[in-house]
């Protein structure tokens, strides 16, 4: 059991964001001065939820079957967006006949 932090588990997730925020213009000093911490508080932070987050991810898209998931999944967006390209073709020719149609009407 390690001892307790002097930090709400909020406070570090707003001090990570604040620093990725920065979007690498600021150092984790400057950053970690701001807040009130120390860089290499700071930095902890950041490498521990950049941890957090690439192990969620891994559980989100399953360690067994990912590709074979992945691939359903990329077939089913690959025939939605075929459909979607259907119909916007039959509608924008829709549009030029009526665009035709009244500009013949103009004249």
């Amino acid at each position: 059991m390690g001892r307790q932090s002097l930090y709400t588990e909020e406070f570090r997730k707003d001090a990570v964001a604040l620093y990725r925020a920065a979007d690498g213009k600021r150092t984790y000093a400057a950053v970690a001065a701001d807040v009130g911490v120390s860089g290499e508080t700071l930095r902890t932070w950041v490498r521990k939820d950049t941890a957090r987050n690439a192990r969620s991810q891994d559980r989100s898209t399953g360690a067994d079957g990912t590709e074979a998931d992945e691939l359903a999944r990329l077939r089913a967006e690959n025939a939605r967006l075929r459909g979607a390209e259907k119909e916007w073709q039959l509608e924008r020719e829709i549009l030029r006949r009526a665009a035709a149609y009244f500009a013949k009407e103009v004249k």
